[in-house]
């Protein structure tokens, strides 16, 4: 079985025009190949990428069959941890699954929007006036603390400045591609290599949510809290036993990686795109202003559908299958490139244009709109970040009046894994 065409650049050519021009490549490679084609890069070896709702309709309703894609776990487990809900598996992963995604749904959701919207508001209270600042950061202030704050459960006090610090820097270390390969090939050197500074603030970290989550075991209001962590402390599985203290922080620091910057950076390109089109801009507006949330959901799909911050999202076959016309054998490394797929224009007209309204009344089609990936590994958390996005993007629109600090919308770079705005959505805050 031969594997779809794509460029003959070396490998190492094409690793380095993944990192410099990422959308560049795949317009390229769509344009020239069609919607399926194969990509080499280095230290991975070749990737067959689709985008047509059937070969992701196929890939995900059959994710059962299929593994991770090769390298997630080198890279992520030493962050994560080895019971991490994005590393597991088969059967421990689907256990895990179904004992996590109670907090994340139906009424529980109601309980946030408070403490979001309290969050967003004495974030912006303390934004620069008149001069340009980038919003990227200061959408990454108010996603930490929702998540030190609803997730964590931490009060105010020492130990939740002392975690929101740590945990800053973790977050920027794990951005880093660099760091990242620099940690898998000298971690086996231990502390003493370049890795140890990196362990260290780990451990540091570790401990401080091994004291929070020993506190909240002997917590006798535990069933009356609604933070995540309360929860999942409380939660058993079907036979009766409980997540331990090490699996606990595990998933802690899962929903911290998992849900701080891929949802700071959606709040970003959906301001970047707002404030480069007044029309929406002042409709969007009067829909915070009323209490029109369905409008600011459909702003916030429009925008994860034209600047999706995981471009792909991958599975390695574990059987050969048909995917848009390719007999592709078992092993092969297939992804669903989400941008591609999402600026298909048989799907939506005029594709590369900032329309809210193709969402107004309607919702996103399953296998036609994939920020959050599909299939039983679907992202854990998506009603939760649905739910920040809507409120912080309410919570700014009521508070004050930015404008763009360039005329024209932001370029976009790859910064590891995630597509960010290349100079942080830099606006003007009045």
């Amino acid at each position: 079985m031969a594997l779809p065409p794509g460029p003959r650049q070396p490998s190492l050519v094409q690793t380095g025009r993944w990192l410099r021009s990422h959308l560049a490549l795949l317009e390229e490679s769509r344009a020239r190949y069609g919607e399926t084609f194969t990509l080499r890069f280095t230290g991975v070896g070749k990737l067959v990428f689709v985008s047509d709702p059937d070969s992701a309709r196929r890939l995900f309703s059959s994710d059962s069959e299929h593994s991770l894609p090769a390298g997630r776990t080198l890279l992520l487990e030493p962050v994560l941890g080895p019971r991490s809900l994005l590393l597991l598996e088969g059967g421990e992963h689907m256990r895990r699954r179904k004992l996590m995604l109670p907090p994340f749904h139906g009424e529980r959701m109601r309980a946030y929007e408070e403490t979001i919207a309290s969050v967003a508001r004495a974030e912006i209270a303390n934004w620069p006036r008149g001069v340009a600042f980038p919003l990227r950061e200061r959408m990454q202030a108010i996603t930490l603390e929702v998540i030190l704050t609803a997730v964590f459960g931490v009060a105010q006090g020492r130990r939740h400045d002392e975690l929101r610090d740590l945990l800053s820097q973790v977050l920027q270390q794990t951005r880093r591609s660099l760091s990242q390969v620099v940690g898998v090939l000298t971690r086996p050197l231990g502390r003493f290599g370049p890795y140890g500074p990196f362990q260290r603030l780990l451990d540091r970290t570790d401990a401080l949510l091994a004291a929070e989550i020993s506190e909240r075991r002997r917590d006798p209001a535990l069933a009356e809290r609604e933070d995540i962590l309360s929860m999942l402390v409380a939660a058993r599985f079907d036979d009766g036993s409980e997540l331990d203290d090490a699996e606990l922080r595990d998933q802690l620091m899962t929903l911290l990686v998992a849900g701080h910057e891929t949802t700071a950076t959606a709040l970003a390109w959906s301001f970047d795109l707002l404030l480069h089109d007044p029309e929406v801009l002042e409709r969007a507006r009067a829909a915070a202003d009323r209490g029109d949330g369905a409008y600011l959901d459909a702003i916030a799909t429009e925008a994860q559908r034209l600047r999706p911050v995981i471009t792909s999202v991958g599975r390695r076959l574990g059987s050969p299958g048909a995917y848009a016309g390719h007999e592709l054998p078992a092993g092969t490394s297939l992804l669903v490139s989400t941008y591609l797929l999402h600026t298909r224009p048989d799907l939506y007209p005029d594709p590369y244009a900032f329309r809210p309204e193709r969402f107004v009344g309607t919702r996103a089609e399953t296998y036609s709109w994939l920020p959050f990936g599909g299939g039983i590994r679907r992202c854990i958390g998506a009603a939760f970040a649905a739910l920040e996005l809507r409120v912080v993007l309410r919570e700014v629109l009521r508070s004050v009046e930015l404008s763009p600090a360039s005329p024209r919308r932001e370029p976009s770079s790859l910064v590891g894994i995630t597509l960010v705005p290349r100079h942080g959505a830099r606006a003007v805050a009045a």
